[in-house]
């Protein structure tokens, strides 16, 4: 990929490994706890201040969704939702005509004219989250799981004025996840303009990747290509090109040839990366809430830090958490009450692993079975190595282990890593003569992770 001197290489699949990503001339991983989705189409939400806030914690990267998809209040049980704008306050790319009667407050929408306040909203917050080290994911639609959504949406033909029958389109009544509605052919010019506006608007900024749809589980296949193409399309004129991500689950061939990451939710937390690893495709974990509550209360801190560390360590380069902490009333997620309080505590511990990750030569790393013994009851280990050179090894389960491991003969540093604070609890120097090495764990709370560096 090559851009214009004065245009800065837009993040990109690393040239030697393309399961990693490759930014400003550095190997990455993409690291996040972040809000809703709804930063750039909440007007009230103080972007600036949340973005600070996950600079202050070294994490990388946001989520943001287009604004043709929001929820209402109360949705999914969801306190305070960034998704889900007060009256009046929903930004999208559209502009508003000067007919009333959006249902959530202010005049309908026209689909055939931009909203310069938008796009100048979007092109802040990418710059802003560029000039803090953070890439943005930009996710264009998203399928209306239930008629309260639909019920928001611009494209809903009572919001807007542009007497376009959605569900005439397909002949067919609302379904319960909206995929009749998204993929709706003859939503399909508007959606084009869109692709290429939004394109156009970003065509310059580094910090960005697309991603077609959240959530398209059902949705026409044929559709998801489509707007890949479109996204293609738009950019085929441009000095830079963005990467694309398909959000998928299991195994998944039949992608266009753009897509170049593989966005997995809830589901598929233990195989998308297994099972997908020989596709050579990037791997991002891109939200949270597997066990089913969307709101987080019954999960702990160890949960969001386990699932994130056993991603990156079975060969993931994304990982992000939903985290609900960060509100209108509280940008910066750090009151100590509400339903994700746990989360400022959760955001510090996502930066260990980032830095752990990022301390090795990960791009030439990849998922190893080296542990022979060890692993306490109910726990499990994962491994990303170096054969003979370098492993990233975390472990979970019981609070202390002699850990078996099948090394080469060397001499090499030990170093169990508090997945709490950072810091090495235990280190070794070892002059090991090949075979199984059992090491001791020091006392550790639910996780640990550990570092063997061959140095002679």
């Amino acid at each position: 990929m090559s851009c214009v001197a004065e245009i800065t290489t837009p993040i990109s699949l690393h040239p030697d490994n393309p399961r990693y990503l490759f930014w400003h001339d550095q190997p990455t991983v993409l690291v996040t706890s972040g809000e809703h989705y709804g930063a750039v189409m909440n007007a009230s939400f103080d972007y600036v201040a949340y973005l600070d806030e996950l600079q202050s914690v070294g994490l990388n990267l946001t989520r943001v969704f287009s604004g043709l998809y929001c929820e209402a209040v109360g949705d999914f049980d969801i306190e305070n939702n960034t998704l889900a704008p007060g009256p009046g306050n929903l930004l999208c790319p559209f502009a508003r005509s000067d007919t009333p009667g959006y249902v959530n407050g202010g005049n309908k929408f026209n689909l055939s004219k931009w909203d310069d306040a938008y796009f100048a909203r979007l092109k802040d917050f990418v710059a802003q989250a560029g000039k803090r080290g953070i890439i943005v994911e930009y996710t264009f639609f998203c399928p209306y799981y239930d008629p309260s959504q639909w019920a928001l949406s611009p494209f809903n033909p009572k919001n807007n004025i542009n007497d376009i029958d959605v569900r005439g389109g397909m002949k067919k009544i609302f379904d319960p996840f909206g995929h009749t509605v998204i993929a709706d052919p003859i939503l399909l010019t508007v959606q084009q303009a869109l692709v290429r506006k939004v394109v156009m608007e970003l065509k310059d900024v580094d910090n960005l990747y697309y991603e077609i749809c959240n959530e398209a589980y059902g949705v026409d296949i044929e559709w998801q290509r489509k707007i890949a193409q479109m996204i293609v399309d738009a950019e085929k004129d441009f000095p830079c090109k963005h990467l694309i991500a398909q959000n998928i689950r299991s195994v998944f061939k039949a992608v266009h040839p753009a897509v170049k990451i593989y966005n997995f939710h809830p589901g598929a937390v233990d195989t998308s990366i297994k099972a997908n690893y020989g596709l050579a495709k990037l791997s991002g974990l891109d939200e949270t809430s597997p066990t089913g509550n969307p709101r987080g209360t019954k999960q702990t801190d160890f949960d969001y830090r386990r699932w994130g560390w056993t991603h990156l360590l079975d060969g993931g380069a994304i990982y992000n958490n939903l985290d609900y902490s960060f509100t209108v009333d509280d940008p910066r997620g750090r009151k100590s009450w509400g339903q994700d309080a746990k989360m400022a505590k959760v955001r510090k511990q996502l930066r260990i692993l980032k830095d752990f990750v990022e301390g090795f030569d990960f791009v030439h790393m990849k998922p190893e079975t080296i542990v022979k013994g060890g692993v306490p009851p109910g726990g499990a280990v994962h491994v990303l190595a170096k054969i003979g050179n370098a492993y990233a090894i975390y472990l979970y389960g019981g609070t202390q282990t002699n850990l078996t491991l099948e090394l080469p003969a060397g001499q090499y540093r030990a170093e169990w890593v508090n997945t709490l604070s950072g810091k090495v609890d235990k280190a070794d120097d070892i002059t090991h003569r090949g075979g199984t090495l059992e090491l001791a764990s020091p006392k550790y709370k639910d996780d640990v992770a550990l570092r063997v560096n061959k140095f002679r």
